[in-house]
């Protein structure tokens, strides 16, 4: 998994009295990285967040085979394949502008062993390779730089998933809709909003680490935006 330093802006519209957000106005960018969560297979989100911090058992499922001594694996298989498993990614996970964004399914991967200093000297493309000097498994996956322009190996860009030209209403629950004047007054009606005095709007950046407390939330929660964008801080400067 890539990681870039960009960071994406959203428009939220919070009702102060509920300390809760209403709804995001967000462009093609933002909804690109929103619809690219689906691409995720489970074992790559569970590597991203962590076995300890996932819901269910799905967590249990992935520290059993992270901790399955290579001698109960079948030869042929590789179990890095579930822990890290590779992507095929859509045109909404490979813009460019995504925080989270996936690495291509055909960029080779390279192993070492991390026993001891002597094991330094080995690279394998393969993590079920024996080490030569001390004959253990070389899971610890390495990153490859280009030797032509000194760039560690990025996922490739592309146009994206939805079009540009149109701003998209994001609700706290990631319903994603196109905004019209029309959808908005249905949108009020829906959520129940009745004193418009208590509305307020707050810019939002997003980038990796609000990227992975989305994924995270989505997982959880029904008030995703709320969740990651409203700190307790935030609520207290918008109740005062």
């Amino acid at each position: 998994m890539a990681t870039t330093t960009t960071k994406l802006k959203m428009k939220l519209l919070i009702d102060t009295k509920k300390n809760r957000v209403l709804f995001a106005e967000a462009n093609k960018d933002v909804v690109d990285f929103l619809f690219s969560l689906l691409d995720l297979p489970v074992g790559t989100i569970v590597d991203m967040l962590g076995s300890k911090y996932m819901c269910g058992s799905v967590g249990n499922l992935y520290a059993s085979v992270w901790d399955l001594d290579y001698d109960y694996i079948h030869p042929s298989a590789d179990k890095i394949d579930l822990l890290r498993p590779k992507v095929v990614p859509s045109p909404a996970s490979t813009s460019r502008s995504s925080p989270l964004l996936l690495a291509p399914s055909d960029r080779q991967r390279f192993f070492r062993c991390t026993f001891s200093d002597h094991c330094d000297n080995y690279v394998t493309n393969k993590s079920t390779t024996n080490c030569p000097s001390c004959h253990r498994k070389m899971t610890r996956e390495v990153e490859y730089v280009d030797g032509s322009g000194g760039n560690v190996q990025k996922a490739s860009s592309s146009k994206g998933f939805v079009q540009a030209a149109v701003t998209y209403t994001v609700r706290d629950d990631l319903t994603v809709t196109p905004m019209s004047n029309i959808s908005s007054i249905t949108l009020f009606s829906t959520l129940r909003v009745t004193d418009f005095s208590a509305l307020r709007e707050k810019t939002v950046w997003l980038g990796y680490n609000e990227g992975l407390q989305i994924l995270k939330a989505s997982l959880q929660s029904k008030t995703v935006l709320t969740d990651v964008f409203l700190s307790m801080s935030s609520r207290v400067r918008f109740e005062a």
